[in-house]
């Protein structure tokens, strides 16, 4: 099982996500989207899995500075702007096997999402 980890470092949620792993001894690759954005043809696929409403961190200066014509967006408009500010995705985003499967971060939801045993 391949599973990567999409955020920042200084992110709160993300921090909470890595301890968790690394408490439950979960491999995992981080990849800082400041760093290394994704490209829009990952956005895409993930948009695709998932849609965008759970992907957008709606508490952030970049959605915030996006105005209202935001709330009529399309998926096709959404996967643009996620292309272009990494800062509009939601974090942590969790990617097993290639496919998004989360977005945030829930103990209950990880372990559903991930496949893990709750033993």
């Amino acid at each position: 099982m391949s599973i990567q980890v999409y955020g920042i470092p200084n992110c709160g949620t993300c921090k909470k996500a890595f301890k968790w792993l690394e408490d439950n001894a979960v491999t995992y690759e981080f990849i800082n989207t400041k760093e290394n954005p994704p490209t829009r043809a990952m956005i895409e696929k993930w948009v695709n899995s998932l849609g965008f409403q759970p992907m957008r961190n709606t508490s952030g200066q970049s959605y915030r500075a996006l105005g209202e014509v935001r709330n009529n967006w399309t998926n096709k408009e959404w996967i643009e702007a996620f292309a272009k500010d990494a800062m509009l995705l939601k974090r942590p985003l969790f990617v097993k096997d290639g496919t998004a499967v989360l977005v945030g971060f829930k103990e209950d939801a990880i372990r559903e999402k991930l496949g893990l045993s709750t033993t």
